[in-house]
C-alpha cells in the first residue's frame, strides 16, 4: 500500500541543527528502504530561504503498521526533527507507474 509522507520539522531555533546531527542516518535508512522497494520518492520541503523545513516521501509498506514500525527507527523521529507527520494513503498514478516498478 502506498502513502504519502508528509513531515514537518519543529519551528524551534534548534530545528536545522538536529535535522543535521542525523542526516546521515536519515539518508542511510532511506537507501535501505529504496532497495528494497519501500521508498519511492522522497525530498526536502524548503522555507521561502531555501532552508530545510521538512520532508516529503510516497513509501510503499504492506500496511499502516509496517509504515509506523519503519518510522518508529527513522532517524528524523527518533532525533526529534520531525513534530508533524501526516500520512496519506495514496496510489501513484498509471503515469509514473513503470517509474517505481517493483523487481
Amino acid at each position: 500500500m502506498q502513502f504519502l509522507v508528509i513531515a514537518r520539522d519543529g519551528g524551534d531555533a534548534d530545528a536545522l541543527k538536529r535535522r543535521l546531527a542525523v542526516r546521515e542516518q536519515h539518508i542511510a535508512l532511506s537507501n535501505e528502504a529504496i532497495k528494497r522497494g519501500e521508498q519511492l520518492l522522497g525530498a526536502a520541503m524548503l522555507n521561502e530561504d531555501g532552508a530545510m523545513k521538512g520532508s516529503v516521501m510516497i513509501v510503499d509498506f504492506p500496511d499502516r503498521a509496517t509504515l509506523d514500525a519503519w518510522l518508529r527507527v527513522e532517524p528524523y523521529v527518533t532525533g526529534k526533527v520531525w513534530q508533524d507527520i501526516e500520512i496519506i494513503p495514496c496510489r501513484i498514478g498509471p503515469s509514473f507507474e513503470s517509474l517505481f516498478a517493483k523487481n
